[in-house]
């Protein structure tokens, strides 16, 4: 039974976001209207960005990550995680060969993160979460090389353990 609790948790939570995805998303119409309006500054800035690439592509890597989180030396938590990362066109193939590699260095830096309190409290404030995306980002960098330029973070859960 105590095993049984942690996974329906996740089933549903995963439901619930799935049903909150499709209960907020835009009305068919609402492209059309955000169309005329033409792109935001943002959009407008990063295109016109020099160093910039024309075109990216986000590879997500297979399996989530789970992270225990300690107290103790019992395990107070877990935190899961899926990523993505950013990088060149045409890279996705040089990404997957390299993604063993990629998985230990990720979770070196998310065992870090967890040790030094980073899953604690409300870990999903934007600055909470810089420090871990920046890390991350070096750490996919020190692998991949240039192609690399990001990671992104798509789903994060901490269920107690």
């Amino acid at each position: 039974m105590g095993k049984l609790l942690p996974l329906l948790l996740v089933l549903l939570g995963l439901g619930g976001g799935v049903g909150a995805g499709w209960a907020l998303r835009p009305a068919p119409g609402a492209e059309a209207d955000e169309a005329s309006c033409g792109p935001p500054p943002e959009a407008e800035a990063h295109a016109a960005a020099p160093d910039a690439p024309s075109e990216v592509e986000y590879v997500k890597l297979n399996n989530q990550f789970v992270v225990p989180v300690m107290e103790g030396g019992d395990i107070r938590s877990l935190v899961i995680l899926s990523l993505s990362i950013e990088a060149e066109a045409g890279q996705a193939q040089a990404i997957y060969a390299r993604e063993p590699k990629l998985r230990d260095t990720f979770l070196r830096v998310l065992f870090d993160h967890a040790n030094t309190g980073g899953f604690d409290g409300s870990f999903t404030e934007s600055g909470m979460l810089e420090h871990l995306r920046r890390a991350l980002k070096d750490a996919a960098r020190d692998i991949i090389g240039a192609p690399a330029q990001d990671v992104l973070i798509l789903d994060i859960i901490r269920q107690k353990a």
